[in-house]
């Protein structure tokens, strides 16, 4: 159920670093089933599986999210490229390993706009460098709360 309570972690995926954001689904709890906090968490800046999916294994031990979400990159007309196909086989190492519900979403623009929305903030291009991952984990978390969030009547 998109609407369960819990922590959601947010991927995105690059060859280099996986930007990852953190947010809190409140569920459908009387007067809830809205998104809670959610903010950029951390990069994980290596490009060797076993160390990717460590990193992976503990946050999800820190965090015991109920959901992860994975960027979807796709060319501007909406039509899948190359790190399609590598975002989608992401999703399915992390449904297997993980046995949590992974959502895929459209990521098309986010670094781009958490590029804008470092620099916006004062940050040098090194700083911007070092945070933009995450920055744009926390943009396609926030696009999947503005989609799945159930505000009861």
């Amino acid at each position: 159920m998109p609407d369960q309570q819990g922590s959601v972690l947010a991927f995105d995926f690059g060859v280099k670093r996986i930007g990852v954001a953190i947010g809190i689904q409140l569920g459908t709890l009387p007067g809830a089933g809205r998104p809670g906090p959610a903010r950029a968490l951390t990069t994980i800046d290596t490009e060797a599986n076993d160390a990717r999916f460590a990193a992976i294994a503990a946050l999800i031990a820190e965090w015991q999210p109920v959901r992860l979400l994975v960027g979807r990159p796709l060319n501007d007309d909406g039509t899948p490229h190359e790190m399609t196909a590598r975002c989608e086989r992401f999703a399915n190492q992390l449904r297997g390993r993980y046995r949590l519900p992974v959502d895929e979403v459209d990521e098309r623009f986010t670094s781009t706009e958490a590029d804008a929305s470092l620099r916006e903030r004062g940050l040098s291009w090194q700083e911007r460098k070092a945070q933009v991952d995450a920055e744009a984990a926390l943009i396609i978390l926030q696009s999947w709360f503005e989609n799945h969030a159930h505000i009861p009547a």
